[in-house]
């Protein structure tokens, strides 16, 4: 579906509805997936799953909570101080259990509405839930002659020493006959392989993400004029997230001028002028699925000759990524494409020297693009998931329908001496977020407009 409807100019000007939200039964069938692959693995075994604890700003202010990605893409359960416990056994016999805080009105009044057992077991769907103070007590006898612990290993320092120490006291408690798991298992090798794959949910989720942060984007390039500072872009952003029920994914790159060539400028205090090149790199988050898009647009007038070669050979490279994604095509057969169409830009540009072959080889083109093409994307804006397959990582992942990753080639060409004036402080960077589909690809992200036609017309709205 459209996400966006395209009035003013065929630019997108007003917003969709949003999907639905999960309900309870959708994180249990993921949390039934998760055990019967552990059954399969370990024969049975008990997965703890703490979500992330508070953090603070400074003295005694907090950041804006948001739960662990592991943990919320098991239970939907937004709140802090909480722990999953799934357990499940040879014969394919499953618990779903969860530890929560209690109802308490008057840190209600405080801080806000709080689940409680109670509403938590039937809003997620949990088989039992107790209060968080029960998991100490609780612990030995969920985790006793149980083949394996999984849980995450090196997330959180404290749950790490917690894990260690209730292990101490297990095995101490092996006299009396019950056993202790055999081996301790980072449940997020198990995961991965589930969350790189995108169910209809995930991707409506996205895909609405994806709506807002091309609107956002839009917004961005009709108001950004000459004077303006890069915070004042910054704060159109947020408006347009904040106006649909939305966040930003991460800190926003609002760059300009020499700025653009910084991968991650977060600064976003510099004022801009006239003709110079404003990139942004910024996607909002979603019910916790991100967006991440980069536009890059002159300010105050059209492309100049050298921006818009180099915006051309930046869009080439783009296309030339998507040609290359499909199922089956190796994870890095874009990023190799991208590769081929820079250098060989970059040799017509004689901003580098000699053959395509020899700028390959020798990897001078890096000079002026030196990141990979995309990543994985999300419940985290790097999501979950391994590049590279085999036992030793001797394979590159192949893709598939349900996988959603960025494709974010760019040039970044800084004021050297050795670089010709015209392209001085010109970085590029045009970046989309694509599903792979059994037929193709399908870019969430194409509501935001991107050929020089459309840019250079929305700037001058």
């Amino acid at each position: 579906m459209k996400a966006l409807v395209l009035t003013k100019n065929g630019f997108p000007m007003k917003h969709a509805t949003a999907p639905q939200i999960p309900d309870g039964l959708h994180y249990r069938a993921r949390r039934e997936r998760l055990l019967q692959t552990v059954r399969k693995t370990y024969g049975g075994g008990l997965v703890l799953m703490p979500t992330a604890p508070e953090m603070f700003r400074s003295r005694d202010t907090l950041l804006s909570y948001r739960p662990e990605s592991y943990f919320y893409y098991l239970s939907g359960f937004p709140e802090l101080e909480a722990v999953l416990a799934l357990s499940c056994d040879s014969a394919g016999e499953t618990r779903h259990l969860l530890f929560c805080r209690e109802k308490n009105l008057e840190r209600e009044t405080w801080d806000g509405y709080r689940f409680g057992p109670e509403a938590a077991r039937e809003t997620f769907s949990f088989d039992e839930v107790f209060p968080i103070s029960a998991l100490t007590e609780q612990w030995p006898t969920l985790a006793m002659n149980q083949p394996a612990l999984l849980t995450p290993l090196g997330l959180y320092p404290d749950w790490d020493s917690a894990v260690t120490r209730r292990m101490g006291v297990l095995r101490a408690q092996a006299r009396s006959g019950n056993t202790p798991p055999a081996c301790i298992v980072d449940v997020r090798d198990l995961l991965d392989p589930m969350r790189m794959f995108k169910d209809e949910q995930e991707i409506a989720l996205m895909r609405h993400a994806a709506s807002i942060t091309a609107q956002a984007h839009v917004r961005a390039m009709r108001f950004a004029r000459p004077g303006h500072f890069e915070y004042q872009i910054e704060a159109e952003l947020q408006h347009e997230f904040l106006m649909h029920g939305a966040q930003a994914a991460y800190s926003p790159v609002v760059a300009s001028a020499e700025n653009t060539c910084i991968l991650h400028y977060t600064n976003n205090r510099r004022q801009i002028n006239t003709g110079e090149l404003l990139l942004i790199d910024s996607g909002c988050e979603y019910q916790s699925y991100a967006a991440d898009i980069t536009r890059t647009f002159p300010v105050g007038c059209r492309f100049s000759a050298a921006q818009k070669d180099i915006y051309e050979l930046v869009l080439a490279a783009q296309r030339a990524c998507f040609d290359a994604l499909k199922p089956g095509a190796p994870f890095h057969a874009f990023h190799d494409a991208a590769e081929r169409v820079l250098a060989q830009g970059m040799i017509d540009l004689k901003l580098i020297e000699g053959s395509l072959d020899a700028a390959l080889e020798t990897g001078s083109f890096k000079r002026f693009y030196m990141h990979r093409a995309g990543h994985w994307l999300g419940l985290d804006v790097h999501d979950a998931g391994h590049y590279r397959r085999g036992e030793h990582g001797e394979a590159p992942t192949l893709l598939e329908p349900g996988m959603v990753l960025t494709v974010e080639p760019g040039c970044y060409i800084r004021a050297d001496e050795d670089v010709p004036a015209a392209f001085h402080n010109i970085g590029i960077r045009i970046e989309d977020d694509v599903l792979i589909t059994k037929d193709g690809i399908d870019i969430l992200t194409d509501d935001a407009p991107k050929s020089v036609a459309e840019v250079e017309a929305l700037c001058a709205e």
